[in-house]
């Protein structure tokens, strides 16, 4: 392996991939300190790694650890373990599992062009924030990964002895997580680098389960004098469906649908529908082809302003950029059945979004929400996807069912899937203590001890390691799963010193 002109490693592109990717070389970036982590950052947005097209991420890090001549082994899922003896004086020290997920969210904004699967992320600096150009950046989980690239890499920085586990898949089904095998691990304490506040220390967190109802309809032609419109909204802001759920963000998805629903009236006939992506993506954007009776097209477009100018109203701190349009546009496909269209619009309505329940026992924690992720309607079938959370099983599942019930009433199938378990805090496990302790000493204040509402690998991991001791933490990173993400770079360097101390003193 090579070294740049600052002495740290670089690491060649597999030739299988380099023909395709665009290497991004962003100098800007490497220059920031530490200059390891961010390069190594660097190094790792020039590869694609879409949840569940983690090939070309997974050879990238198995290459990484070979080439640094340490045990590098790929799983039967995919995930990799790297392991690392610890430095002279510590060889005997608690051995420390550092943990972060090698996939990114895929989302970006309407005008931008960009292939996530062959396109490196463009990076940039904005005042003390590291952007990308309209697409999400990758902080979540990159920077974690990139941490532990640089600890593995390092030759001047005491350690105890480490187990790199990359895991797989994390956000849209923790498939790694949920195939690790017991017995692969020696670690007593797992390090989880995914939390994105660096004042926060997470030690417990919410499960969650895929909720998804489809369904057919029966359809039509477009009877004469009906007249073809696309509705649009878009400009939302988005965001974490789990950590950015209380915030009361606009969904695109039940927007759409109340536009449909309070025009109906106006003799509005649904031919296909489009909204959001990922069910862990609060949905910025969703598109409706509909026909409209050439005489009701006037009443439609008064009241559709009327409305519209209500929405961006109601929504003006939360989501500042919405725009909501209405143009004519060709009607290609079949329309919904009257019948059919009622039923299933009211059905959307009925579905619950957003928050269900706060913790009745810490303050200011969701306890259970459920996220309308994507709706897809065309040509006689169509999909709803939700992502139900709740740090209680039993309400969360209690929740999922009131969205199955809500579809099974106009005959949808609905079913379960990708079900994980919480993680169930424990406040005196000793490396809370101690990372708490030396939050104290080193930055003269307290730091926030709590569960979240996002879902986190460690509740998972832990069913095959159930003594290992868990905690994360991470710098802060604004608007994950949107184009706005953003991690700050002073918070990095922040991170990266509380990290090291914790290590050199466990």
């Amino acid at each position: 392996m090579g070294t740049d002109e600052r002495g740290f490693p670089v690491l060649p592109v597999d030739p299988t991939f380099a023909l395709s990717i665009p290497f991004i070389m962003n100098e800007a970036i490497r220059a920031l300190e530490p200059a390891a982590l961010w390069n190594h950052f660097a190094d790792l947005n020039a590869v694609p790694r879409p949840s569940k097209k983690e090939e070309r991420v997974i050879a990238f890090i198995k290459k990484f650890g070979e080439d640094l001549g340490l045990p590098t082994q790929v799983d039967h899922a995919g995930n990799v373990i790297i392991k690392k003896p610890g430095t002279k004086g510590k060889e005997q020290a608690t051995t420390i599992a550092l943990q972060s997920h090698l996939d990114m969210v895929h989302q970006k904004n309407n005008d931008t062009i960009f292939n996530f699967d062959t396109d490196g992320i463009r990076m940039k600096i904005d005042g003390d924030w590291v952007k990308a150009e309209g697409t999400t950046l990758g902080a979540d989980n990159g920077i974690g990964v990139a941490t532990i690239m640089t600890l593995l890499a390092s030759t001047d920085i005491p350690h105890p002895p480490l187990e790199a586990l990359f895991t797989i898949d994390e956000e849209t089904g923790m498939t790694g997580a949920f195939e690790l095998k017991g017995g692969l691990l020696d670690a007593s304490i797992l390090l989880n680098l995914d939390t994105e506040e660096d004042n926060e220390l997470t030690i417990g967190c919410a499960g969650g389960v895929d909720v998804t109802a489809t369904g057919h309809y029966a359809s039509e032609a477009a009877p004469q004098g009906i007249k073809g419109y696309q509705l649009s909204v878009k400009g939302l802001t988005g965001g974490h469906s789990g950590t950015e759920i209380h915030i009361g963000r606009g969904n695109a998805n039940k927007l759409m649908n109340r536009i449909l629903l309070e025009n109906e009236g106006h003799g509005i006939r649904v031919s296909a529908i489009e909204g959001g992506s990922l069910r862990n993506a609060i949905p910025r954007e969703s598109v409706a082809s509909i026909g409209v009776p050439a005489d009701q097209v006037d009443a439609l477009t008064k009241s559709f302003k009327k409305l519209r100018d209500t929405l961006i109203a109601e929504h003006a701190t939360t989501d500042p950029e919405l725009e909501i349009a209405m143009t004519a546009a060709d009607l290609s496909g079949k329309l919904m059945a009257t019948a059919d269209q009622g039923r299933f619009l009211r059905a959307v309505q009925a579905c619950p979004g957003g928050i269900y329940r706060m913790s009745p026992d810490v303050e200011g924690l969701v306890q259970t929400s459920n996220n309308v992720a994507r709706i897809e309607l065309k040509d006689g079938s169509y999909t709803v996807m939700c992502l139900t959370r709740g740090s209680v099983d039993t309400e969360k599942m209690d929740e999922a069912n009131s969205i199955k019930a809500v579809f099974e009433l106009i005959d949808a199938k609905v079913k379960f899937d990708g079900a994980y378990p919480g993680w169930v805090p424990r406040p005196d496990a000793k490396i809370v203590k101690l990372m708490a302790d030396i939050y104290r000493k080193r930055f003269n204040s307290e730091p926030h001890v709590l569960a979240c509402h996002a879902g986190l690998e460690c509740g998972i991991l832990g069913t095959n390691y159930p003594d290992m001791e868990m905690i994360s933490f991470g710098p802060t990173i604004r608007g994950p799963h949107s184009p706005d993400e953003k991690v700050q770079i002073s918070s990095v360097q922040k991170f990266w010193g509380y990290l090291l101390e914790t290590l050199e003193q466990v």
